[in-house]
């Protein structure tokens, strides 16, 4: 019988993060997490929306990700859900991207975290804010292909 954390199951998908921004390149990082995190995630306790990634002294941090404690915590522990949390990556990669975020508009955020071989990882993307326009036709869009869904629909019945 296969587990929930076998391959790359999904556990958290910041949908927010693809309206409000263009997705230029996309990275995978591994997470430095604390044990009830790990327990946590498997119950799917975590909040994507307000997280984003910052560069310090050559690494990478992921600050506003929310992961929510158990109530079956063990008691020696005092969870704190909003902590910064720190993102593995090889360094010629946070090179690459710490050229990349200098530039201007350019921005880390992250998609989704997943398991992959029994491992949390966190998916980055390198992306450039849209302007409101954008916001503006990105529901045009979407409005548009549910009305093409809808029709083909009756039609089939």
């Amino acid at each position: 019988m296969a587990s929930k954390q076998d391959s790359a199951s999904r556990i958290a998908e910041n949908k927010k993060a693809a309206f409000n921004y263009f997705f230029e390149e996309r990275f995978e990082a591994g997470m430095v997490l604390e044990g009830w995190e790990v327990k946590a995630l498997r119950e799917g306790k975590v909040q994507l929306t307000d997280g984003y990634v910052v560069i310090r002294d050559g690494e990478l941090f992921i600050i506003g990700c929310q992961i929510n404690p158990l109530r079956t915590a063990s008691t020696h522990v005092r969870p704190e859900s909003m902590r910064t949390r720190k993102l593995l990556m090889q360094k010629d990669q946070i090179r690459r991207l710490i050229g990349k975020v200098e530039q201007k508009g350019y921005t880390l955020v992250p998609i989704d975290l997943h398991w992959k071989n029994g491992r949390v990882k966190c998916e980055l993307a390198l992306a450039k804010g849209k302007a409101e326009h954008d916001k503006r036709d990105t529901i045009k869009d979407r409005e548009g292909k549910r009305e093409v869904e809808r029709a083909m629909k009756t039609r089939t019945r």
